[in-house]
């Protein structure tokens, strides 16, 4: 059976939202958005399209401002962009097709000015550990779907940031797929005491990955809920099996289903 989890307090947060309204122009795209993640946290967004969920995710990484409210990493105000502190990963993967997988890891190093021979160790690292040790002068054409995603997690990995954000990065995927590579993500973020902000459509995928999920309703997006996801780390494919993932999918599904009914 699924809760609702309190809500962190601020002491207890790394990123905090509170009572945020975003739009573009006239157009709300969320209302008085509240929520917290702690230190090395799993949290996810879901809710229908437009809703607002992306639109928090680029808040939180100082790409868009907030109307109303406030956004704050580690006590400050986010005022732009903090790429020491925040990588993201977009839908889009946006990798150089003319530079190889090597290269593409690299970058974000080259532009802070890390010496070659730092970076391109770095970068092999970063590789190695979402499992593409074997395809590092590989073009980006050269890869699987898949092979790309992992590309493009290693460039954030690389970074050093403490945060991930995560914008519905396995969304050209396959369900089998994401969820592999969903959880060999989660392996690493461990590890490393990552925190993660991840939005993403895919219900199996937010209880798979997550610590707590965010669920928003239509737009202009509120919050629904917070539900916490009862599940021990580390998680394995088994778990989908568990009656209590089910339960889980299930009330965030009811969610939706509820917050779409309402607004027909």
């Amino acid at each position: 059976m699924t809760m609702a989890l309190d809500a962190p307090t601020a002491t207890d947060a790394l990123i905090s939202l509170r009572d945020v309204t975003l739009a573009y122009g006239d157009v709300v795209a969320a209302k008085d958005i509240t929520f917290d993640v702690r230190p090395g946290e799993f949290v996810s967004l879901i809710g229908p399209s437009g809703c607002g969920k992306s639109s928090a995710l680029r808040a939180i990484g100082g790409l868009l401002d907030a109307n109303v409210g406030s956004v704050a990493v580690d006590g400050t105000t986010v005022t732009g962009p903090r790429p020491q502190e925040i990588s993201y990963v977009f839908q889009d993967l946006a990798l150089y097709p003319w530079r190889s997988a090597l290269r593409n890891v690299e970058i974000a190093l080259q532009f802070a000015g890390v010496p070659r021979r730092e970076r391109k160790e770095r970068a092999m690292d970063a590789l190695r550990r979402v499992g593409l040790g074997d395809v590092t002068e590989r073009m980006p054409s050269q890869l699987s779907g898949g092979m790309r995603q992992r590309v493009a997690i290693a460039r954030a990995l690389v970074s050093d940031a403490r945060i991930l954000l995560l914008d519905e990065p396995f969304a050209a995927l396959d369900e089998q797929s994401r969820l592999s590579i969903g959880a060999q993500l989660v392996r690493i973020l461990e590890e490393e005491g990552k925190t993660v902000v991840f939005v993403t459509h895919s219900l199996a995928e937010a209880a798979f990955l997550s610590d707590r999920v965010v669920v928003m309703g239509p737009r202009p997006g509120v919050i629904r809920e917070v539900i916490d996801v009862p599940l021990e780390r580390p998680r394995h494919a088994s778990l989908m099996r568990d009656p209590v993932f089910h339960d889980l999918t299930d009330r965030l599904s009811a969610l939706l289903i509820d917050d779409s009914q309402a607004h027909s």
